[in-house]
């Protein structure tokens, strides 16, 4: 199936090089001394500059996107048919059908001590609710042609979305970070006796990550678009290996406060893992032409997400109820949640360490998108950052998660627990700001999307840094993690409710139900 995808001259669009196939013999002569002044006469920062832009311009001959946060223009936007929804949908399916949201799905009764009626509940419900505002946002892209962290600055303003920014990008590593970990877990899983080490499996799928996401959308697309299927055999046998194993009936362990208090922690867990793609949602469609349905890509984003995130999740739970009562299940947990999804497989034998395998591949499709958006908002963060190349970027950030990976992997469910509810926080914020500015402040006033890198005609941001301010500290006050809970999430059990992520979140179906 052929999917409508930017062409080459188009990627090339954000790039100010002139291309040299175009230039005449006059112009050709003078580059070639300009180049030779550059290499002899510049700083060393100016020399960089000069190498590092010929190693992007020769990279481009092999369809290397040169472009990073420049607008992409109408005219520069490719065509537009029904399959560039199925596009859509199917980016988000191969991205979120994968072991990390698998794993993700296992603290529910392996962590939270929750039934697997509740736990699944708590899952489908929070991937439903964080997927509205992911899909929202995946708009803006063909509207406007800018990013998403470009779009914050129409409501933060030029300084103050520079924190937005900074917040996605921890978001983006630690994210990939956590991924790299559970593909070298996997692979160590599937090795004789689990041999291999773990480090050998981070160090594979960061290389496959690095590759992919650095020569930009057009590869992203073409990998988004099968990734899924494969992934989808996969977890579907995983399904059918396991689900004899699953605990349908052990009840949710604790007094009522205490249930009650780690199925909102839960909720809130897996709310985050879907909300926090807000921060990238309109990076993949900015070559969509600004006459794209609204509603088709809502509803196409929507459901990519939802399906996805729920297959994940649910056969996750459904693995980690099964601890308790196989022994075989609970002594691969406690070697990793990785060795628990192969465990899973293991009536197979062979086969089963291959479809394992598969599983872990799905952590590549799961983490390009993340890559692939590091290097543009590392380009947002200041002007200088502008004259690096997007590419570069990129591999600084595969660099810095890969190596965060190495440090934390003996800590995966510490990591999931307190980093991942803690970055859903600040989305559900901002998230809340941008809805409202849309629906009070600009409903009859519409963006200007040429100004996006003109910083006096771009609004202050002070009220929207306040209000983001003031709703960290509404976060603070219903935050539940291992080394602080706050006064209103202390009231709820035992172990408070970690609820910091969904005091925002009721402004958002409300929101949504009035954009038109």
């Amino acid at each position: 199936m052929a999917f409508p995808l930017p062409s080459t001259g188009d990627l090339e669009g954000g790039s100010q090089e002139t291309n040299a196939a175009s230039q005449g013999p006059h112009d050709k002569r003078k580059n070639a001394a300009d180049e030779s002044v550059l290499r002899t006469q510049t700083s060393w920062a100016g020399r960089l500059s000069f190498y590092t832009k010929g190693l992007e311009q020769a990279l481009i001959k092999y369809n290397l996107e040169a472009r990073g946060l420049q607008r992409v223009e109408p005219h520069e936007t490719h065509d537009l048919s029904w399959k560039s929804y199925l596009q859509a949908f199917l980016l988000w399916v191969s991205m979120n059908l994968a072991a990390n949201n698998i794993t993700l799905g296992m603290l529910g009764p392996a962590v939270f001590s929750l039934s697997f009626q509740d736990a699944a509940l708590c899952a489908v419900f929070a991937s439903i609710l964080g997927s509205l505002p992911v899909a929202y946002i995946c708009y803006w892209g063909p509207i406007s042609g800018n990013r998403t962290m470009i779009f914050a600055r129409y409501t933060f303003g030029w300084w103050p979305s520079k924190l937005i920014v900074t917040l996605n990008i921890i978001v983006l590593l630690g994210y990939s970070m956590i991924g790299l970990v559970i593909a070298g877990q996997i692979l160590s899983a599937i090795s004789a006796n689990g041999s291999l080490n773990i480090v050998v499996g981070i160090i594979l799928a960061a290389v496959m990550c690095w590759f992919i996401s650095t020569f930009g959308i057009t590869l992203v697309y073409t990998y988004e678009r099968y990734a899924w299927l494969p992934q989808l055999i996969a977890v579907s046998i995983l399904y059918g290996t396991s689900s004899r194993h699953f605990d349908l009936t052990a009840p949710t362990q604790g007094d009522s406060g205490t249930k009650t208090g780690h199925r909102l922690s839960f909720f809130s867990l897996c709310l985050s893992a879907a909300i926090t793609y807000s921060g990238i949602g309109a990076d993949f469609f900015v070559y969509y032409p600004p006459s794209t349905s609204r509603i088709r890509l809502f509803i196409a984003s929507f459901l990519g997400l939802v399906v996805s995130f729920t297959f994940a999740f649910v056969v996750g739970i459904g693995l980690a109820s099964a601890i308790a009562s196989n022994e075989a299940y609970a002594a691969a947990y406690n070697v990793s949640q990785g060795s628990l999804i192969v465990q899973g497989l293991s009536s197979l034998g062979g086969f089963g360490k291959f479809l394992a395998v598969v599983i872990l591949l799905s952590l590549v499709a799961n983490t390009i998108g993340a890559s692939y958006s590091i290097g543009i908002d590392f380009q947002i963060l200041a002007r200088t950052a502008q004259k690096v190349p997007r590419f570069l970027w990129n591999t600084c950030g595969v660099i810095i998660y890969t190596v965060c990976a190495l440090a934390g992997r003996n800590s995966l469910a510490e990591i999931f627990t307190n980093f991942l509810a803690l970055m859903g926080y600040w989305a559900s914020i901002w998230i809340a700001i941008t809805l409202e500015e849309q629906i009070i402040f600009r409903r009859k006033r519409s963006y200007d999307w040429t100004v996006w890198d003109q910083q006096n005609r771009l609004p202050i941001g002070a009220g929207a840094l306040i209000s983001f301010l003031v709703g960290w500290a509404g976060a603070i006050l219903c935050m539940a993690q291992v080394w602080y809970i706050g006064p209103i999430a202390k009231l709820v059990g035992e172990y408070g409710a970690d609820v910091g992520s969904l005091h925002k979140c009721d402004k958002v179906p409300v929101a949504l139900l009035t954009w038109t």
